[in-house]
């Protein structure tokens, strides 16, 4: 575990917010929330008082109760042990490791439609391999350095959305909405959205991310919860108004990934050569804040297993860090030598084979809801286990209603895991079960194995520490 104090006092009140709305604000999720049609208002509504609000109020709780390195491996170790804080924090960091290659792909075929039309797909590999290594790059840097990135992203993902969502609705006053985005229309298809909660919660998660890096937080106690309330209030508030915008000016069923990124910014601004050419800056932008984001998400999981190698629970070339100022340098370049292995393997499917190849990798969705499963069963167990412990901040209502919000966080955590299984409505299917199930218990069995190599070390090196001592005491 690193010594209290021993980082470089970096991240002020202002840092902290930015980093947490450049880890939960996602341009891309708006296309992915308006694709659920006009229910997408209705359910981020329902999601945001079922579990934004709580799980936000009791990460800021952990935050400032335990300030420590490592974040939410931190608060798993002091609740249960080492073992379930590496077991957590190996699903933790492994997500991002999948993840960032498909924001990668995304990234190249964004750039492809706007600015490279005749990109080959190797082309496009090649720049997201790039990429993976521009954010290892990043996360080599000093914080106060490294930090400047989310502190830019943030606020262009601002200025995204409201472009989006002005655009979107002004679009729809002028040439009719592309949706009914009125209450009765969301509460008629509620049967539709239901099936896409997990995309929302999964738009929810991250406000813990800065929480990895507390040791380097100016006053943890004072800026944790104060960024989160603001970071929380903000991103709800621009995720609900993107939406709406882009509901506005794109009927739901046409609404893709790539399209809603890049050919809708032409139609709705296109028409003209300033209209082109506001286009592709916008383009430009969000292009910049795909990578802001990955550097935020990596700064976070990077730091969070280096702590765990740190405590020897994970493998040593993840506790590789900077002497001076304590970046996680074997962590980053594991994360993207795992990632263009990944990119690579793409390449060589994506003719083929390639709705096999995501659905093969979306099991990582999984995993990423798993450790928040772990956060607030931790937040129960300190809770009981550590009554008396200092918290600054304590979520409002006493124990009963701060057991009461995590206990809900878990029940819709776990709802939303089950729904990347299973249809309401439609029967289960047993090959998507199989395939995304079978990744998941290979990342679970290489975890564990992970973890308990890194205990017989621990313990092969406290036993040599000992026979070393009584040799020095007999001499």
């Amino acid at each position: 575990m690193s010594n209290p104090n021993t980082h470089k006092k970096t991240l002020t009140t202002t840092d902290v917010t930015l980093y947490t709305v450049s880890a939960i604000l996602l341009v891309d999720q708006i296309a992915m929330s308006a694709a659920v049609g006009p229910s997408a208002i209705f359910w981020w509504l329902v999601v945001l008082v079922i579990f934004f609000i709580p799980n936000t109020l009791v990460t800021a709780e952990l935050g400032t109760s335990y300030p420590e390195q490592g974040g939410i491996y931190a608060w798993i170790r002091d609740a249960f042990s080492t073992r379930w804080g590496a077991r957590i924090t190996w699903l933790y960091w492994i997500n991002i490791a999948l993840w960032m290659p498909a924001v990668y792909i995304m990234f190249a075929g964004i750039y492809a439609a706007l600015f490279a039309p005749e990109m080959s797909l190797w082309s496009q590999i090649g720049m997201g391999i790039a990429l993976c290594w521009l954010t290892t790059w990043a996360n080599c840097l000093p914080l106060e350095k490294s930090k400047w990135i989310p502190n830019l992203g943030t606020p262009i993902k601002f200025i995204i959305i409201l472009t989006l969502g002005v655009a979107g609705l002004m679009y729809g006053l002028n040439n009719g909405f592309a949706n009914d985005i009125s209450l009765s229309s969301a509460m008629a298809n509620l049967d539709e959205g239901l099936a896409f909660i997990p995309v929302i919660v999964y738009g929810c998660l991250g406000v813990e991310l800065v929480c990895a890096e507390s040791d380097e937080i100016r006053n943890p106690k004072k800026s944790i919860p104060r960024a989160m309330l603001i970071a929380g209030l903000v991103t709800a508030s621009f995720y609900i108004f993107g939406t709406a915008g882009v509901l506005a000016a794109v009927p739901a069923e046409n609404i893709d990934m790539i399209d809603i990124l890049a050919t809708t910014l032409k139609e709705l601004f296109g028409g003209s050569d300033l209209g082109n050419a506001f286009a592709l800056v916008i383009g430009a932008l969000m292009l910049f804040t795909l990578y802001s984001t990955m550097v935020t998400w990596t700064l976070g999981g990077n730091r969070a297993v280096a702590e765990a190698a740190d405590e020897k629970e994970m493998p040593a070339v993840f506790g590789w860090v900077n002497r001076k100022h304590k970046a996680p340098i074997g962590a980053a370049v594991m994360t993207s030598v795992i990632s263009s292995a990944i990119l690579v393997l793409y390449g060589f499917m994506a003719n083929n084979a390639e709705e096999l190849f995501w659905t093969l990798f979306s099991f990582s969705a999984i995993i990423f809801l798993m450790p928040y499963i772990g956060m607030h069963f931790a937040f129960i167990k300190l809770r009981v286990s550590d009554a008396n412990h200092p918290r600054p901040f304590k979520v409002p209502g006493g124990n009963a209603v701060g057991m009461l919000m995590s206990v809900m966080c878990i029940v819709v955590l776990a709802m939303a895991i089950l729904l990347f299984f299973w249809v309401p409505g439609e029967p289960l299917d047993m090959s998507l079960l199989a395939q995304v199930g079978g990744g998941v218990i290979i990342t679970l069995i290489i975890g564990e194995f992970l973890v308990h190599r890194g205990e017989k070390l621990k313990q092969k090196q406290q036993r040599e520490s000992g026979h070393i001592k009584v040799k020095n005491a007999s001499a």
